[in-house]
């Protein structure tokens, strides 16, 4: 088995993981490693863009509001205030690492998306703000001699000694084992789980691999029941689905049914800007009384073309003129608001064991998620965590040979795979979709514990997968309310004594499918 031992190791190539490697990078050796190639992120396909307070009609105290109502009652303000007071600030790191934002004559060009009360928004090439920002960090990455990317590699588990996470255990692209020890401390940057869903706008590799290697080391995970269903992806069959960024209706487009029709007047006062769980849920709704919904972008003409190229484009690609034809779209997976509990320098429950992005549950965001304030979460606690960890003295790696690990057999049929993965898909988009109930949920729960016991240990996804699932399923059976991200119709109330109760789950006996709450 191979070994190698580093300063820091940083999971996951997106915004989070990037921008924590380079201000590390100031001070030691990071080891990055992701599953596959370096660009294949969520970040890098977001749209939209970033949202940040530097407008002159803007502030971090409004930007903060905004954040908080979306979030309804269940974020932790001094990480919303932590957000949005360093939002400027980071706005200008990204520009000193090049990050090239789209201006209006001499000022940053702003955008307007749904739940915000001004335009806030920043974005690259009107509609490509994660492939902007991600390649400009990369390229950063690429050049820094205290950075060693290494793609196409498989982390399987935390490595852990004496209870402080030492480093993790990985395959690399020749299903070799090699095992990576940090002198300092590890940091999972790893993205969310939108590929637990049958219809999501993630990609590929999003399947909850650091909730589930988290959860086995013992770390606390927290409120994931809450899930983002984006409003509006395009309804065409492909995975992962392409997304019709907010800001087209930050620009005036509407949602209409098949009839052209509008339809979010019935449903908040807000109406095509309302806050995403409100529309996702209308446009369930509306499919639920066999309407078709499209997304109606022809008032703006030509500039459609100029604003959104990349959606521009892909319309195109599937015969849709968007300056003349309506554009069909569904809800899809988008985003979790949950996942590793972490203090506000990113700190986990297990020592040395950090996490930021999607994959940590930071307090930013609560039950619902304002739109484009992921990428901001990624680049803000990136630097946190960078800070704390370059605090740390190094510890000295005592490898024996009772810590080196044995592979399982790793699967190799991917057809079979991608068979138990599509079974996982069903299960969660059906029981813990948009909107869930009790009956599904415990229908859901006992079909996610019986292939638990017919997948094989090989299958490293949809093991993390699986164990992901059912972490999210239990947290939604317990939440006997409706709040944000979160709609259960056996219970669809937002209730008061709800708001500050947070379901919290930590490995308890994961062989026999056995979760530990704790109630807060």
């Amino acid at each position: 088995m191979t070994r190698r031992v580093t300063d820091f190791i940083v999971v996951g190539s997106g915004i989070a993981g990037l921008m924590t490697a380079l201000s590390l990078a100031k001070i030691g050796e990071v080891v990055i490693l992701t599953k596959a190639k370096e660009e294949q992120s969520n970040s890098f396909r977001a749209q939209g863009g970033i949202a940040a307070a530097v407008g002159e009609n803007d502030s971090p105290e409004l930007h903060g509001k905004d954040t908080l109502r979306t979030g309804v009652e269940l974020c932790d303000p001094q990480s919303v205030d932590l957000l949005v007071h360093m939002g400027p600030s980071t706005i200008d790191l990204l520009n000193q690492w090049g990050t090239d934002f789209d201006r209006e004559g001499d000022h940053l060009a702003l955008g307007r998306e749904g739940s915000h009360s001004v335009s806030r928004i920043l974005h690259i090439g009107g509609d490509s703000t994660g492939a902007g920002i991600t390649s400009s960090l990369l390229t950063q990455a690429e050049h820094h001699d205290n950075i060693k990317m290494i793609t196409h590699t498989l982390v399987l588990d935390l490595w852990l000694q004496q209870g402080i996470c030492r480093g993790v255990t990985a395959v690399d692209l020749e299903k070799d084992p090699v095992l990576y020890v940090a002198k300092k401390g590890v940091v999972l940057a790893t993205g969310g789980c939108g590929q637990l869903y049958q219809s999501t706008t993630n990609e590929i590799v999003s399947t909850g691999d650091g909730f589930a290697m988290a959860y086995r080391a013992g770390a606390l995970l927290r409120d994931m029941e809450f899930i983002q269903f984006h409003p509006t992806a395009l309804a065409v069959e492909q995975n992962p689905m392409f997304l019709i960024s907010e800001a087209v209706r930050g620009e005036g487009a509407i949602l209409v049914n098949e009839l052209g029709m509008p339809i979010m007047q019935d449903y908040h006062e807000w109406r095509d800007l309302a806050p995403r769980d409100v529309v996702s849920r209308a446009i369930y709704s509306e499919m639920s009384q066999n309407h078709q919904i499209y997304l109606d972008a022809t008032s703006m003409n030509e500039r459609f073309e100029e604003r959104f190229p990349k959606i521009y484009h892909q319309c195109i690609y599937h015969g849709i003129h968007p300056s003349q034809d309506l554009i069909p779209v569904t809800p899809a997976a988008h985003f979790i608001m949950g996942g590793i509990q972490t203090d506000l320098y990113g700190q986990t429950t297990i020592p040395r064991l950090f996490a930021c992005g999607e994959v940590a549950c930071t307090g930013v965001h609560g039950a619902n998620r304002l739109a484009s304030n992921s990428l901001l979460e990624g680049a803000v606690f990136a630097q946190r965590v960078a800070s704390r960890l370059s605090s740390l003295e190094p510890l000295e790696a005592h490898i024996e040979e009772r810590d080196l690990f044995h592979l399982p057999t790793l699967c190799k049929d991917k057809q079979i795979e991608e068979k138990w993965k599509q079974k996982i898909k069903k299960v969660m988009w059906e029981k813990a979709g948009i909107v869930r109930s009790s009956e599904g949920l415990l229908d859901g729960i006992a079909q996610l514990k019986e292939l638990s016991l017919q997948i094989p240990d090989g299958y490293v996804e949809c093991r993390n997968m699986l164990i992901t699932a059912q972490i999210i399923m239990k947290a939604a059976l317990w939440r006997e309310e409706s709040r944000g991200g979160h709609y259960r119709y056996d219970f669809p109330k937002t209730l008061p004594e709800w708001a500050s109760r947070h379901n919290e789950v930590r490995r308890s006996d994961y062989e026999s499918n056995c979760f530990e709450t704790v109630y807060s």
